[in-house]
């Protein structure tokens, strides 16, 4: 009986679970008492670091492609996570659903039909607000939101962790066990190793919280003007736990089972969606928009990219702070979304994971905001809806259903999108909820699952959080920590990027973990 009580206990590491538990309920609470005073606390730091180190964000997430595309096309590239001659442990386009589903989620579909209006609103390159050129800015910005450097900033962890675990065999998938080739056994098994770990589970749990208090009102909003109904506070409640439940089955059964084959539905329904979207709505002009906002995100990217409006002194402009929360959001997020490539990259080389994940989720979100942007920019344009007067008076969440009624079949247009949203939100969970379980448990993860136990776990402990944070308010200035938090995590991600290279140099894995016709 005592053998078994403690293999029960064994399969949760407490020293990362707990402490990250307990500092971001503390910190949640606050932000719950003194909700006002948090923002304005956070806007001022957030504000700072907009003013001194934007230029240090754009360099940042260049960086990374850079060392992306150099690690895909060096000796490198070649290199397979897993044995040489492994096989893949995913066909081609269920392993780019996988990531698709996991880069882009419910957010894409919020970023694609709205993010434009801000823009539009307020646009860079000294344009006049709402003039015709500022529209075609304002959606190729929302392209650009989802180009390599948000991929890079998603995927070069990815290389370190997935060699650790698949070709090192190493029990632990931990950020601490990657950086035991740089900083040696003493720091990794010592403070420095609990305090890198539990920076990550911080950082995941806080964004997955995020996550799902965000996403849910793309789901609640659409579904209460499918119903007819007002949205609330118990309306959002049993939306959630419905999720909760879809999300909880899907981690419980596993990646080939649950994941796996709910993101490769996905995909085909976002395809009925999009053939649907031309058919009955203005599939001319939006195919003519996607073209010109394409031309426009190509002929501006590097415009984009380095954009800082350094000249002006007096302010900016929406996309310079836009740009620098995006990337420091994302960074909150690598941690998460580079262990799950790295799981689920068993048999591919390096090259094909990070090429994967730059390219498929890339020319997705670019269709997916050429076809959303497209209705939204040409429902503004003929008046059909006043989409600056709800944006202001009701916010990002209204516009959304307010613009798909417009639509012949609206009923069933919107109730495919709620699906899909549904769907992408459940993947996105599930992964999260996989991943931390993964990274938290005790057990060998070279050769086994987390406990399903465990994901149980930590699905409820995510679910709590957000619903405490949506009933109160708190998640607006958790949101903006969540991209604070991504500072000390881009030191990480640099120092993981110099982990792969050293532990691919120390084991000539160019030389010996490639496969036999390279």
């Amino acid at each position: 009986m005592k053998s078994s009580s403690s293999n029960k206990r064994s399969i949760l590491n407490s020293k990362i679970f707990f402490p990250s538990l307990i500092i971001i309920g503390i910190v949640s609470a606050l932000f719950a008492l003194y909700t006002d005073e948090s923002m304005a606390l956070l806007d001022n730091i957030f504000n700072t670091i907009v003013d001194s180190f934007k230029w240090g964000y754009i360099w940042y997430a260049i960086f990374l492609v850079v060392a992306g595309f150099y690690l895909s096309f060096s000796k490198y590239g070649k290199v397979v996570l897993g044995e040489p001659g492994e096989q893949p442990r995913f066909t081609l386009f269920e392993y780019a659903s996988l990531l698709i589903a996991m880069g882009l989620g419910a957010t894409i579909m919020r970023t694609g039909m709205v993010q434009w209006t801000q823009v539009a609103s307020d646009p860079p390159f000294g344009l006049e607000a709402e003039s015709m050129e500022a529209l075609l800015a304002a959606n190729s910005y929302s392209m650009f939101l989802w180009t390599f450097q948000t991929f890079a900033i998603f995927v070069m962890i990815a290389p370190a962790m997935g060699y650790l675990i698949h070709v090192r065999k190493k029990p632990k998938m931990r950020i601490s066990e990657a950086c035991r080739v740089l900083f040696g056994d003493k720091f990794t098994d010592g403070i420095g190793g609990i305090l890198l770990d539990i920076l990550f589970m911080i950082s995941i749990l806080a964004g997955a919280a995020v996550t799902l208090g965000l996403g849910t009102p793309i789901v609640t909003y659409n579904l209460a003007e499918l119903l007819n109904i007002e949205v609330t506070f118990p309306f959002t409640l049993a939306v959630t736990v419905i999720w909760v439940l879809l999300f909880s089955i899907s981690a419980y059964v596993g990646i080939d089972k649950g994941i796996k084959r709910l993101s490769t539905l996905n995909m085909y329904l976002a395809g009925i969606f999009s053939v649907f979207l031309l058919l009955v709505g203005p599939g001319l002009f939006i195919l003519d928009y996607f073209t010109d906002s394409i031309r426009y995100l190509f002929s501006n990217y590097l415009d984009f990219s380095l954009y800082t409006h350094s000249l002006d002194l007096e302010g900016g402009t929406h996309i310079e702070s836009h740009t620098v929360f995006w990337f420091a959001y994302n960074a909150t997020w690598a941690m998460l979304h580079g262990v799950f490539a790295a799981v689920i990259s068993k048999g591919r080389t390096i090259q094909e994971m990070i090429m994967t994940y730059f390219l498929a989720p890339a020319v997705i979100s670019w269709i997916a905001t050429g076809l959303l942007g497209g209705l939204g920019v040409h429902r503004y344009l003929t008046g059909d809806v006043q989409v600056m007067d709800i944006l202001q008076e009701q916010g990002e969440d209204a516009l959304i259903p307010a613009i798909l009624d417009t639509l012949p079949f609206s009923a069933i247009i919107i109730a495919l999108f709620v699906v899909m949203a549904t769907i992408f939100m459940v993947t996105t969970m599930d992964s999260t909820t996989y991943t931390i379980a993964t990274y938290t448990t005790t057990r060998d993860m070279s050769k086994q699952a987390p406990p399903r136990n465990l994901r149980i776990v930590v699905a409820i402990v995510i679910t709590v959080l957000a619903l405490s944070l949506m009933n109160v308010g708190g998640l607006e200035p958790l949101e903006v920590l969540s991209g604070i938090m991504g500072i000390p995590i881009i030191a990480i991600q640099i120092i993981l990027v110099y982990a792969a290279k050293k532990m691919m140099d120390q084991d000539r894995a160019w030389v010996h973990n490639v496969r036999k016709h390279d």
